[in-house]
């Protein structure tokens, strides 16, 4: 049977199941992969000591295999990047992706995205927040395990500067309807134009993106500015 896919039960994150670390095999991160012990009580991310230079810093959270980062990392050497993704064997193999392409502007870290943005982030902190694909939870029951909700959406704001970005996109329209619901309780945010992260007909290029594409689904994305 094929592996069953890893889900972030804690921040409503999806994890591609589609590559498998194997057994005994553990990807080097080569510095990379940051030390879970960053997420602590009390302790906050200094991203100009992390990264040696005060970029710009994006976060994408849920990376998965890696394949948007990666992309994005390449892309914008003038800008710093951190991966927060839960599932252990696919930070690791994202690190790993990253460590071999030579690249020195991203981090990955495996934590609870919620916890990090609750906890561990200065305010005005980043440029922009990646959330592609997170976990619909499409049970009533289960609805207050989805990552984006009134808290969390307050935490993402505080940690970005004025006139950085939150860009969100999923294939689920209910949950679509419960992020603009949380997105218009929510004060401080401006609408703006959707920028495409990707070439060619991808708004993203996720894997889970692809993967959606060739099935014919329908997506739904939006971004807000912080103003205030």
């Amino acid at each position: 049977m094929p592996p069953s896919p890893l889900v972030n039960m804690l921040s409503g994150v999806r994890s591609s199941s589609s590559h498998v670390v194997r057994k005994g095999r553990v990807p080097d991160g080569g510095g990379v992969l940051l030390d879970e012990s960053l997420v602590a009580p009390g302790r906050r991310i200094d991203f100009a000591e992390l990264f040696g230079n005060a970029r710009p810093v994006e976060v994408e959270i849920g990376v998965g295999k890696g394949s948007f980062l990666l992309a994005r990392v390449s892309a914008r050497p003038e800008m710093n990047f951190l991966g927060i993704e839960w599932a252990r064997a696919y930070c690791q193999y994202a690190a790993d992706r990253i460590r071999r392409a030579g690249l020195a502007n991203a981090k990955m870290l495996r934590a609870d995205a919620v916890t990090v943005f609750r906890s561990c982030l200065e305010e005005r902190s980043l440029w922009r927040v990646h959330i592609y694909f997170p976990d619909p939870w499409p049970k009533r029951r289960h609805h207050g395990r989805r990552l984006i909700q009134d808290a969390f959406l307050d935490d993402v704001r505080r940690a970005l500067r004025p006139g950085g970005q939150v860009i969100i996109v999923t294939d689920h329209q209910d949950y679509f309807r419960h992020i603009q619901a949380v997105l218009a309780r929510a004060g401080g945010w401006a609408t703006v134009p959707f920028p495409r992260m990707s070439d060619g007909k991808e708004l993203v290029g996720t894997n889970f993106e692809r993967k959606y594409i060739a099935q014919g689904r329908r997506f739904y994305s939006v971004a807000r500015m912080r103003y205030a």
